[in-house]
């Protein structure tokens, strides 16, 4: 991929042949800088993590009816940081679109390219500077493009980012954002294993936050507790203040108080957890996604 900007991309563990790297996606496709519209977002860092559920036709939960709800909960949060799951790549183009000239996106389909779904890491440009990134699949071979060698349901990816802090002395940290197989416990074990192993191969000086979905309830399943087990905390249980619990995936039937959490945001130590909240923003009765968005308000050290 040729260096557009002072951006880099990372090759994983090890490098690999030039014409298997996935392509990046996004409008600009690398950030040079920071947008100049509007205030400069300050005070802690923002950030959600929301599984979009793929853009569809079928109604009554099509993308079409659904677009303006997301746009709606997306410009009334403001988040610096939205780890994305399931999105299509242009969904996410529609999302950029909504959310306007401050944001950009981080990201390639899990099959590689604009194929397949994207763990898409939106960020706050004017706030917010890539430094770094990489993608790698949650498999035995992680660096091939595509791979899914542990009986998943379905291809499995992580993208990571390391970001500098424009407001905030330049601080660097990690975003690791993820969606495990909902199929397959070994898949699910196996991809927490690897993302460990993962996190401790980066610079264990810089703050790190993992955002995603899971798959499995916080508390109730031995991935939590691999997860945990890496020195990660929970910034829901970390929390100074947090809303009320519901169950993260509602498969747009009621909502769940106090059901499970599938969808979390987790944080090495030394980061804050000011507030967090499972957001329930609906516009008419109609929810953005089958997921509810997770948020947590956060010092990074």
């Amino acid at each position: 991929m040729p260096n557009r900007s002072r951006v880099t991309r990372r090759m994983g563990l090890k490098t690999v042949l030039a014409v298997t790297i996935p392509m990046s996606l996004s409008s600009t496709a690398l950030a040079a800088g920071p947008a100049s519209a509007g205030e400069p977002p300050s005070g802690p860092l923002r950030v959600m993590s929301y599984n979009l559920r793929y853009a569809s036709s079928a109604e009554p939960h099509s993308w079409a009816a659904r677009r303006p709800v997301t746009h709606a909960l997306l410009q009334r949060e403001r988040c610096h940081v939205i780890g994305t799951q399931e999105g299509l790549y242009q969904q996410l183009r529609d999302i950029e679109a909504d959310l306007g000239t401050p944001y950009d996106w981080i990201g390639t389909g899990r099959a590689g390219g604009s194929r397949d779904e994207f763990m898409a890491v939106f960020y706050d440009t004017r706030r917010l500077a890539p430094q770094e990134y990489d993608h790698f699949w949650l498999s035995g071979t992680p660096d091939v493009i595509g791979s899914n060698t542990w009986g998943g349901g379905s291809i499995r990816m992580v993208t990571w980012v390391r970001f500098q802090d424009l407001l905030d002395g330049d601080r660097e940290f990690y975003v690791l954002n993820t969606h495990l197989d909902n199929q397959s416990q070994n898949a699910r074990a196996r991809a927490a294993a690897l993302i460990c192993q993962r996190i401790a191969g980066l610079d264990r000086s810089l703050p790190l936050l993992v955002t995603g979905d899971f798959n499995v309830s916080a508390h109730k399943n031995p991935v939590y507790d691999t997860m945990l087990g890496a020195g990660l905390a929970d910034t829901w249980d970390a929390a100074a203040e947090r809303g009320k619990l519901y169950g993260t995936f509602h498969g747009y039937k009621p909502l769940t108080p106090d059901g499970d959490r599938i969808d979390w945001i987790l944080a090495t130590p030394g980061v804050t957890t000011h507030q967090a909240s499972i957001n329930t923003f609906s516009l008419n009765g109609r929810f953005p996604s089958d997921h509810l968005p997770v948020q947590a308000s956060l010092t990074l050290g």
